[in-house]
């Protein structure tokens, strides 16, 4: 079944940007064979990871992804069934952004903005709405 799972994280201090750079090496280098699509969003201090694939890989993925020692306090944001992939040909895309200084692709709302700041405390349960505010990062 095709799915997709939303997770939150806290970057340690010691996961450097060159450490960033080896898990997207290594996510586009194995997550072709598992066929896993998605993308990362990363700051200083956070990650938001969107994964898509057939359920039971991704949640093996994300039991996976738990044990990484480059963050801590992961919290699960939504899981579900999907009819289609949103990134089909992306291994992993990424993209930066700053604490609270998040540059989106499209016009968002002061709510949104607010979700946005829940998803990163990991207080946000809210699936559809946080799913939908990812994809206006690649709008």
């Amino acid at each position: 079944m095709l799915s997709h799972l939303v997770y939150v994280s806290v970057r340690n201090s010691t996961c450097t940007d060159e450490e960033i750079q080896k898990i997207l090496d290594s996510c586009n280098r194995n997550n072709g064979g598992i066929d896993v699509t998605g993308v990362l969003l990363y700051s200083g201090s956070h990650f938001v990871q969107y994964l898509e694939g057939d359920y039971k890989t991704i949640m093996a993925l994300y039991d996976k992804i738990k044990g990484d020692d480059r963050h801590k306090n992961v919290v699960l944001i939504t899981t579900g069934k999907i009819e289609n992939r949103l990134f089909p040909s992306w291994q992993m895309g990424s993209k930066p952004f700053s604490g609270s200084d998040v540059k989106f692709n499209t016009e968002i709302s002061n709510e949104e903005t607010k979700l946005f700041q829940k998803i990163l405390s990991g207080e946000a349960q809210e699936g559809n709405k946080a799913l939908n505010l990812m994809k206006k990062f690649f709008k």
